[in-house]
């Protein structure tokens, strides 16, 4: 985020604090049920969000150099992005054209090939199939019409987004809106990656993302762990097309009231909570980054995120794995531990037919335009 939005967002913060309040909607906001139990609808959102949208698939750190890659497969897509020797990143269906293994798993550097572990079908940084065995057993095959099905990609900012159809087009300045002025500012091509978890609940997806999306709980649920950092029900709210950010304020922000302007630092005493639409949750945490890109997983009650944690530098001493593992370590005791033990009562009750909507207030806007943007992507939106 530029210097001069930071000052900006400070400014509405305390206005917020000297008055005992928050950002606020228009109106209280009815969400029915169904948006987290209907399995026709989780349907539509598999095809429409995760087949069409740009996805993160990663942070340019993670694939520095020719030949590192990574796979992933959270879409439904089997999706094997790498980077050639030129320095660009090709993504690809992750499956082989003869029949249909797939051709790499996990993540990986150096890579200078991909071999199917069938029959050995082998596959270059670009997709090109380069070597059949035994050629002579499928004359008349046109290798170059054989390599792997191309995806969309675009590495920008320092991240790495795919869309999961093959013949699909990325404008991903368009997509993020006003938000890729914040991201730019951030200089993620510098920071590194520490570790990635990978978790699953028994929860729709979008609840999980409803977690992040107001500070009104957090003296309730969080009053052990991270209420005493942070200011409960206070934040500011910024819609960005279908994307937004939310800031929540730590308690230490008040230092900056006898500071200049021009020495005031926003995302040291915040926490700046952004949805990149439709599925990944992106969290500045005063000196680190978070990131959780959350799936359903094969129906509406079950969700699978993958937990990144990128630092501003590489952890190479002990001292700083062990704080970047204390960090890891209160971010998963904060959600396993009470975050989604509460969400999964939630979602089994949604079909106790004990009620038929769920109620934002007027103090939690995110949450209101994170499910509107879900509808109006779907053809569903209503005022």
């Amino acid at each position: 985020m530029k210097h001069d939005a930071q000052v900006e967002q400070i400014h509405k913060i305390f206005r917020y604090l000297d008055a005992g309040t928050t950002s606020l909607a228009d109106e209280v906001y009815t969400n029915e049920v169904t948006d987290y139990t209907c399995s026709r609808q989780a349907s539509q959102e598999s095809e429409m969000l995760f087949r069409r949208s740009p996805l993160l698939v990663g942070l340019s750190c993670e694939l520095p150099n020719p030949g590192d890659y990574v796979t992933d497969d959270f879409s439904g897509i089997p999706i094997l992005a790498v980077r050639d020797d030129n320095g660009q990143i090709n993504a690809f269906m992750n499956v082989c054209r003869h029949r249909g293994a797939r051709v790499a798993d996990g993540c990986g550097s150096g890579k200078s090939s991909f071999s199917c572990p069938y029959h050995a079908w082998t596959y270059d940084r670009k997709g090109r199939l380069k070597s059949i065995p035994f050629e002579q057993g499928f004359e008349g095959i046109d290798k170059e019409t054989r390599g792997l099905r191309l995806l969309p990609v675009v590495e920008k900012y320092g991240m790495v987004w795919v869309v999961p159809t093959p013949g699909e087009s990325i404008e991903i300045d368009a997509h993020l809106a006003e938000m890729a002025g914040d991201l730019a500012a951030f200089g993620l091509d510098n920071y590194s990656h520490y570790e990635t978890r990978v978790l699953e609940a028994r929860l729709n997806w979008k609840l999980v993302i409803d977690t992040f999306l107001e500070t009104y709980h957090l003296n309730v649920l969080h009053k052990n762990t991270i209420a005493p950092i942070l200011h409960s029900n206070l934040g500011t709210f910024d819609a960005m097309g279908s994307n937004l950010r939310m800031i929540g304020s730590r308690k230490t922000i008040d230092v900056l009231r006898d500071k200049l302007e021009k020495d005031w630092d926003l995302v040291k005493h915040s926490a700046l909570v952004y949805v990149l639409f439709p599925n990944t949750v992106f969290i500045m945490q005063g000196d680190h980054l978070e990131t959780w890109r959350v799936y359903p997983d094969g129906g509406p009650d079950a969700s699978k995120m993958h937990v990144s944690l990128y630092t501003p530098e590489p952890a190479v001493t002990e001292k700083a794995k062990k704080y970047w593992d204390k960090n890891m370590d209160l971010l998963m005791a904060t959600v396993l531990n009470e975050d989604f033990p509460l969400a999964e009562n939630i979602q089994r009750d949604f079909r106790s037919g004990a009620q038929e909507a769920i109620t934002f207030g007027r103090n939690e806007p995110a949450l209101v335009h994170f499910h509107r943007s879900i509808k109006k992507a779907l053809g569903s939106d209503v005022a």
